[in-house]
């Protein structure tokens, strides 16, 4: 694997070290060592997979916050996603920045997305599949998020949204998060 940190701090994009020969390639998509020698946590606790029937679905920006706060470990395996993450940690010097990149089953790229980062993806073709390696469970009552079009971040996504749930459409705008306090 070749972790490479983005500009925001402790995020990483996961390239593929593979090694090819007359059958085709092996590489290593995940190792816990590597990833303890980085400083991130190689915890996994859940595996999700996400299907989108259409390009242009949107979904997120979702993080939950302690005690249930998640890395998670994003990687395409059908088609192409761009993924944004937004630092929702108060006492990161890049703080309330974000960060897009293309995952694609062509170019087989992952990407690390520390605890308290918002995190989100558009589906750029037909049928998207998504696997999420999550560094903890689940759990509603820590569940927030951040809206996709929120005029603050001013998120530039690639396609028109043409999809997108009630719940995602609906999370507040950051203005409206910091003075409730829940950042």
């Amino acid at each position: 694997m070749i972790l490479k940190e983005t500009e925001l701090q402790g995020a990483f994009v996961v390239d593929l070290e593979e090694k090819h020969d007359h059958r085709g390639f092996f590489a290593r998509t995940f190792c816990g060592k590597e990833f303890e020698q980085h400083g991130l946590k190689p915890v996994v606790a859940q595996c999700n997979l996400s299907y989108n029937y259409k390009k242009g679905t949107l979904r997120g920006m979702h993080y939950q916050i302690a005690p249930a706060a998640e890395t998670k470990l994003i990687r395409c395996t059908k088609g192409s996603i761009y993924d944004v993450i937004i630092d929702m940690r108060p006492e990161s010097p890049t703080f309330l920045q974000h960060f897009g990149v293309e995952l694609s089953a062509d170019n087989r790229r992952a990407l690390y997305v520390p605890e308290m980062f918002a995190h989100g993806y558009q589906a750029l073709t037909d049928d998207a599949e998504v696997v999420y390696q999550v560094g903890e469970f689940y759990t509603p009552g820590y569940e927030r998020g951040l809206r996709y079009n929120d005029p603050f971040f001013n998120i530039q996504w690639p396609l028109e949204v043409t999809e997108i749930s009630e719940k995602d459409m609906n999370w507040p705008l950051l203005r409206a998060t910091v003075v409730g306090g829940t950042v």
